[in-house]
């Protein structure tokens, strides 16, 4: 098929999976609830404890990016369980029925996420407002901050696609994603500086493309002030966050785009 054609099933397909979100409003509630929950806890839960000199204040700005990034991660998972999903219940097997290029399936699901998680993004930063969060850059470098979120986001979900394929059960799905992005979300400077963290969690930490776009999103929101050493780092990848994550986005799309599809081709012969 031409690539004008992919691009038009891709888009019948997003279309159908964002209907689905309207259709079945507990999708988007459930996905929103577990971040704002998480905002709220962290802020004045923990947020006391560790500013206890500004009542929390200055670790709310911190906190907000490393809830952002974390949330479109787990956010990501729900392309594998959607995929598995569809495959348990038959769906997959009435597209390959249709005249339509099978990339789209793939393509067409991971985009309709994108959408999932902007819808999930507006809702945090209006809590994050709420909280005393604030956006101290201008409107071009926050859009940028946004848009890093999403596209690191967009290739994690190619990830979650090849997994949903491989391992078609909704259940197991959300499991092996669990234990995976659980921890490479905290083991990073999403909740806390890395100047806490300690040897060799700290160097782990500092190479995590988690930190990379959680630093990136800070400093685009400017939610860093300039020099303050508990939020900075001598490893390159912190001194180039948006560099970084950039590379690691690249390299994900790379080797999971064509994986993922194959895989697809796979599960869908048998």
């Amino acid at each position: 098929m031409t690539i004008p054609h992919v691009i038009t099933d891709a888009h019948v397909v997003a279309k159908r999976n964002i209907i689905k979100i309207k259709r079945v409003p507990d999708l988007l509630v459930f996905t929103t609830l577990s971040p704002i929950m998480f905002v709220l806890l962290f802020s004045f839960v923990f947020g006391g404890a560790i500013d206890q000199e500004g009542g929390g204040a200055a670790y709310r700005e911190f906190l907000i990016a490393g809830i952002f990034a974390q949330t479109v991660i787990f956010g990501a998972t729900i392309t594998g369980a959607g995929l598995a999903e569809d495959v348990k219940k038959g769906i997959i097997d009435r597209f390959r029925s249709l005249p339509m290029a099978p990339s789209a399936v793939l393509t067409g699901r991971t985009l309709s996420d994108v959408v999932n998680n902007i819808i999930v993004l507006i809702v945090m930063s209006l809590t994050g407002l709420l909280v005393g969060w604030r956006i101290r850059s201008t409107p071009l470098e926050a859009l940028a901050g946004f848009a890093l979120l999403l596209v690191f986001a967009y290739a994690i979900s190619w990830i979650m696609a090849w997994i949903g394929m491989l391992v078609p059960s909704p259940e197991v799905v959300n499991n092996a994603s669990f234990i995976v992005i659980f921890p490479i979300t905290f083991v990073a400077n999403t909740f806390v500086p890395l100047a806490t963290l300690p040897e060799p969690l700290r160097t782990f930490a500092e190479w995590n493309p988690v930190s990379s776009v959680t630093q990136a999103a800070r400093e685009l929101f400017g939610n860093i002030p300039p020099g303050a050493p508990a939020t900075t780092s001598d490893a390159w990848s912190l001194q180039n966050p948006a560099a970084y994550t950039l590379i690691w986005t690249v390299l994900i799309l790379a080797v999971f785009i064509p994986v993922a599809n194959a895989q697809y081709r796979v599960s869908t012969s048998r």
